[in-house]
């Protein structure tokens, strides 16, 4: 069982190490400004996640196959040999290394994702004012620019 154990931590330690390179790739490819690029690479991550959130739940199970009460993996390591609970904090020890490094990157292409987004934002707002008349003129109903008048008005008339 403790077998199964380590082999689990070394997939999700693997699959961390993908997800590692694939969210450098995708931080590249924000860099380059290829929005279909990057869906491309998130749809990847997202799937990846998926299956690492499926490895975790077969490790809890696993875990609780050796000792019922426990929830984590470090809660089994006092009843296990001293090889393999070296193994195992090893394994565990790299896994989070492997977390941090994804967590940092993932927080680097978030930050770029949002300045890219800020800056289009800021884009459009300047073609969207550039565009939009500056006076309070309008159109007149045959097309032309019609100059109205500002001054105020007194209006009379019949319904």
């Amino acid at each position: 069982m403790i077998r199964l154990i380590e082999e689990n931590l070394v997939r999700q330690n693997k699959a961390m190490l993908l997800m590692y390179f694939l969210l450098e790739e995708e931080f590249s490819r924000l860099t380059q400004l290829k929005p279909q690029s990057v869906s491309q690479v998130e749809l990847s991550i997202q799937e990846l996640m998926r299956q690492v959130a499926g490895e975790r739940a077969s490790l809890r199970r696993l875990v609780a196959r050796v000792q019922p009460s426990a929830q984590r993996v470090r809660e089994i390591m006092p009843g296990l040999s001293e090889e393999e609970a070296g193994s195992i904090t090893e394994l565990l020890a790299r896994l989070d290394e492997t977390e941090q490094k994804c967590g940092v990157q993932a927080a680097k292409n978030q930050q770029m994702a949002m300045a890219l987004f800020d800056q289009s934002k800021g884009l459009l707002n300047f073609m969207h004012n550039q565009i939009k008349p500056k006076s309070t003129t309008a159109y007149a109903r045959t097309g032309r620019f019609a100059k109205g008048i500002n001054d105020a008005r007194l209006l009379s008339g019949r319904l």
